[in-house]
């Protein structure tokens, strides 16, 4: 069986992809910071709960250890754990990249031991177009027309770390995508998300890809995306 676990996994894609995860037969640990959203978001799909806060050190330590503990090892890791907000200051940008870029650190960190106890181990980190130089300065592109400083520039941050992890850690193949424009909490008031359903299947593919798959990319449903 396949052991994953998915951070911000309590609900929107996170939630949708541990669903669909499940499905295939993955043993999924559904990471939240919130044990009671985080408890019964579990046990709505049959997966596992374990507490982590992604900007917390000691609580990504312990989730990991409780995974060690009765797993032995992990095979698939997804960084899904992600803050949007309008808002532009130094507090708030030390709190966005906390969450959307150091938080990939201290999580991967925590977990590459379990993943290098895999055999096939991979990692998806959902990130953004919205990080990808070439698409903010394409006139084509609807990101070049939305203005949101710290979430673009902590996502191009989140892809760069995905692909220096590729660098580092050959034998595991680490991804990053974009999933598109999608209906949750995290878009609320920002009408035309698609459904989750359909977002979530783009993280379901990059973290069941074969060994023969790419490592490295930024990608979306369609394939690799410049950045």
């Amino acid at each position: 069986m396949t052991v994953t676990l998915i951070t911000g996994a309590n609900r929107g894609i996170g939630h949708e992809a541990a669903r669909q995860l499940v499905a295939l037969g993955h043993q999924v640990y559904v990471g939240a910071r919130d044990p009671e959203r985080g408890e019964r978001a579990a046990a709505e799909i049959g997966a596992r709960f374990v507490q982590l806060d992604v900007t917390d050190d000691a609580s990504v330590a312990s989730a990991l250890a409780t995974i060690e503990s009765e797993e032995g090892h992990l095979d698939v890791l997804v960084h899904n754990a992600g803050i949007l907000t309008d808002e532009v200051d130094g507090p708030t940008a030390l709190r966005v990249f906390d969450t959307n870029a150091v938080g990939i650190v201290r999580v991967t960190e925590a977990a590459l031991p379990l993943l290098r106890r895999s055999s096939h181990a991979v990692v998806v980190t959902v990130s953004s177009s919205m990080g990808s130089f070439w698409a903010v300065t394409n006139p084509e592109r609807m990101e070049y027309s939305v203005p949101a400083a710290l979430y673009a520039a902590s996502k191009a941050a989140a892809t760069m770390l995905t692909l220096q992890y590729a660098k580092a850690e050959p034998t595991i193949k680490f991804n990053a995508l974009e999933p598109g424009f999608t209906d949750t909490e995290l878009t609320a008031g920002m009408p035309g998300g698609r459904p989750v359903e359909i977002s979530a299947k783009t993280v379901v593919e990059l973290a069941t890809i074969g060994a023969d798959g790419p490592t490295g990319t930024l990608q979306d449903e369609s394939g690799v995306l410049p950045w």
